[in-house]
């Protein structure tokens, strides 16, 4: 954005500054200014010149010898320009004069005519050639005839001006106009805003007599404004204008284009003008372009359509790329005398999705595309018909032809300056931050020690707290934030209780004898659910690698199986494997996959081979049970678990669990079913995965010191014969609810099936530990407590004592 600082002044008087502090103080405060541009080059001695009399060089073709009147005083000047003519007021640069580039001039002869300064072009007083109106772009600039001659030609250029380059983010679309920017300077300066005052004179005749209106696409198009101006007269926009546009970088054109243009810089709210007359059905319906639907644009490029981009049309055929860029068809020209006025707001999202597909960018799209001022778009129609009537002489009709469906209301935020304080860690008084809205023409309330504030629409950034917060903060100062250091105590960075639980895991499965492994998150899908705890849709690679690495595996068993495999066809016959890894069940809302934690291990071969003493143990149920009780032991939820009997598929149908963590299955352990090993050439092996994800979510109780015991403890042994289906994890529970507070521990310590035992039942043998860490426990309360415990076990579980 290009901010002329003399256009600035005529709406805020910012003018006891330099520019220089102008630019501080607006950076400051949150719009940063890339650059200062000096309109002048410091250039001097550039008057306005009169020619007098223009003859061709006798000796070159393309050479003019002049009579320049400078004020007074005739100079004799040679100009090459196609254009130059006798009777013109041009831009001359007298001798001693330096042009942008170094370039200086000095009298000298051309060709045996001597030639005493250069009539310049606007290109040459460093004005960009884009800028330059297209009638004077390959030769000099032609001044109007009401100026006077020796006056500063760059006064009269308005090239005594400052430009400010804005570097604005996206949510700043507010100081995209003039009054945007001039709201902005008058609130960093404690300064008054001046309006432009619309007034003019309205036509008896209406302008909804003169034109329909119908809008079909009201989602993309909520509203649309336009205005009728008759017998205006198309011409050179005036001096003052053409210099105005120019400073914010826009190329003038007419007076008609150029009022629209000025307005959209001002108001930041885009027009457009139409001929009326080439509108021919004095209609506009607004609608979605029909499929491969075919217009030209201003640019005379041809635009092919489709039926997403809004179009405004005469009820026949598209006149104009909604928000975008008009039509060739109804475009103002020479004989224009009838204007009509659009003012509209599209939608962003249907400007944005247009201008992408027609890889066409305008100053409107970039406006429309990051919202304008819902309360604006009858205004700047007003505003331009206002310049209509007194720059090209049109008539005005009474009244506006409107569609209007859009939400104007303004949004409300409430605010604690406590909430403000605590975020800043500033004292900013609550006066203050009222006053900093009034500066910013919010309108606030204080009520029960809240500040109530209207968000005017011209605001499109200001939605929630901290967007005011931010306002607060930049309108304060930034520099006013007090630097203070951190008083909290400086710690050492530390682990998670996630974290440490899970380093608890891998260290008790590497001390208990395991080694990790790390194995590939992509299965195959036959292997993809096997020995899965809980089964989902497979999630599927679009582009996978193989067949065999083609989905998300569910469980950690199949590829610590595959490494067993591996390792016992390379002799090494003993394996014993865990990893920690996720799997993956299913697509979660967001369309990621459900990541969960697990960990497994497999075991076969041998646990213990002492050839010195000859001792060997081969893995069992009970190695793996024993590991995984070990583990809910240091993560102190040993107390919480039990193992039930399961049936699984691809597990031995007689020695596999489910493993339980108070009344949620989380595992499973057992012997991988014979015909599995032997697929896999594999001796007896046992696996255990669990979910360890919930695991360690689970709370447990803080590990609290007990003393040594003081007093004696007595042990009980007992014998049960028990049905053969009788588990010992519930007899195990029986003993406990029974035993009370005196029983401190229950051990089995052995199974017995066989001679001198009945058929079908079995003989279990448990040691029970009793004790008050208080004081020395008498016979008889041992023996109540215990003979509690065999009633529990007769009735509940039909329990006897093996004789």
């Amino acid at each position: 954005m290009l901010v002329s600082t003399n256009w600035l002044s005529s709406y805020v008087d910012w003018n006891e500054l330099s520019v220089e502090d102008l630019a501080e103080k607006i950076t400051r405060a949150g719009i940063e200014v890339d650059g200062i541009i000096d309109r002048s080059f410091e250039m001097d001695n550039i008057v306005i010149g009169h020619v007098t009399d223009c003859v061709k060089h006798p000796e070159a073709d393309k050479l003019h010898i002049c009579q320049v009147d400078v004020g007074g005083e005739i100079t004799q000047i040679i100009c090459g320009a196609p254009n130059i003519a006798e009777g013109q007021k041009v831009i001359v640069a007298r001798p001693g004069a330096v042009l942008p580039g170094g370039m200086k001039i000095k009298k000298a002869k051309l060709r045996g005519e001597e030639s005493n300064g250069m009539i310049c072009s606007l290109q040459e007083l460093g004005i960009e050639g884009k800028l330059v109106p297209k009638a004077y772009a390959e030769g000099i600039y032609v001044l109007p005839n009401d100026v006077r001659a020796g006056d500063s030609a760059l006064t009269h250029l308005g090239l005594y001006d400052r430009i400010l380059e804005f570097d604005l983010t996206p949510n700043r679309s507010d100081a995209l106009s003039m009054l945007g920017v001039a709201y902005e300077v008058g609130a960093i300066l404690s300064k008054d805003i001046k309006l432009p005052e619309i007034s003019y004179e309205a036509s008896a005749e209406k302008a909804q007599d003169w034109l329909k209106l119908s809008v079909e696409a009201p989602e993309d198009n909520p509203m649309y404004a336009a205005k009728v101006v008759k017998n205006v007269k198309v011409a050179e926009s005036p001096q003052w204008l053409q210099n105005t546009l120019m400073s914010a970088g826009i190329r003038p054109h007419n007076n008609i284009v150029d009022i629209t243009n000025f307005v959209l810089m001002e108001y930041g709210q885009p027009l457009h003008a139409f001929d009326y007359d080439r509108l021919e059905t004095k209609e506009i319906v607004v609608r979605h372009a029909k499929k491969d639907e075919k217009m030209i644009t201003l640019d005379q490029t041809e635009r092919t359509l489709n039926e997403r981009q809004l179009v405004i049309t005469n009820g026949k055929e598209p006149v104009a790329l909604a928000g975008v860029m008009g039509g060739a068809n109804s475009e103002v020209y020479e004989g224009t005398t009838t204007v009509v006025i659009e003012s509209a707001y599209f939608a962003p999202g249907s400007v944005r999705q247009t201008s992408k597909e027609v890889g066409l960018r305008s100053d409107a799209s970039t406006r429309f595309e990051k919202g304008v001022d819902p309360n604006r778009v009858e205004a700047a129609a007003e505003r331009a018909a206002q310049l209509m009537a007194e720059l090209a002489g049109g008539e005005v009709l009474a009244g506006s032809v409107v569609f209007d469906e859009l939400d104007k209301s303004s949004e409300k935020i409430i605010l604690s300056p406590d909430y403000v304080n605590n975020r800043l860690g500033m004292k900013i008084p609550m006066d203050e931050m009222k006053s900093i809205m009034e500066r910013l023409q919010i309108p606030t309330e204080a009520i029960n020690g809240q500040l109530v504030m209207d968000i005017p629409t011209r605001r499109q950034d200001l939605k929630i707290k901290e967007d005011m917060i931010e306002e607060i903060a930049r309108l304060y100062g930034y520099d006013e934030i007090p630097k203070t250091l951190p008083v909290a105590e400086s710690r050492p960075g530390g682990l998670t209780p996630y974290q440490s639980k899970r380093r608890i895991v891998r260290r008790y499965l590497e001390a208990a004898g395991l080694s990790q492994a790390l194995t590939y998150s992509l299965s195959s899908p036959k292997d993809a659910q096997a020995f899965a705890l809980e089964t989902a849709p497979v999630t599927k690679l679009l582009m996978p690698m193989s067949e065999e690495r083609s989905v998300l595996r569910q469980s950690l068993i199949p590829h610590l199986l595959d490494a067993a495999t591996y390792n016992v066809a390379r002799r090494n016959e003993s394996v014993a494997l865990y990893e920690t890894g996720s799997v993956f069940l299913g697509i979660e809302e967001d369309g990621l996959p459900k990541e969960v934690e697990h960990v497994a291990a497999v075991l076969t071969g041998k646990w213990v081979q002492h050839a010195w003493q000859g001792e060997t143990k081969k893995v069992d149920f009970f190695v793996m049970k024993g590991i995984v009780e070990g583990l809910f032991k240091q993560l102190g939820l040993l107390e919480r678990i039990q193992f039930t009997k399961a049936a699984m598929e691809q597990m031995h149908p007689g020695r596999t669990a489910t493993v339980w963590l108070d009344d949620t299955a989380v595992g499973i352990i057992g012997q991988v079913h014979p015909t599995v090993q032997n697929q896999r050439d594999l001796q007896e092996t046992y696996v255990m995965e669990l979910n360890l994800r919930v695991i360690m979510e689970t709370a447990t109780e803080e590990l609290l010191y007990e003393a040594v015991p003081r007093y004696p403890s007595i042990s009980r042994d007992i014998a049960l014969v028990v049905d053969r289906d009788t588990t010992s994890a519930n007899l195990e529970k029986i003993i406990r609810r029974a035993g009370g507070k005196l029983l401190k521990q229950v051990q089995l310590f052995d199974l017995y099936e066989g001679k001198n035992v009945e058929e079908g039942t079995k003989s279990l043998a448990f040691s029970l530990t009793y004790f008050d860490p208080e004081r020395t426990l008498t016979d008889e309360e041992v023996v109540n407590a215990h003979n509690k415990v065999l009633d529990a076990l007769t009735v509940q579980a039909n329990a006897q004592l093996r004789s």
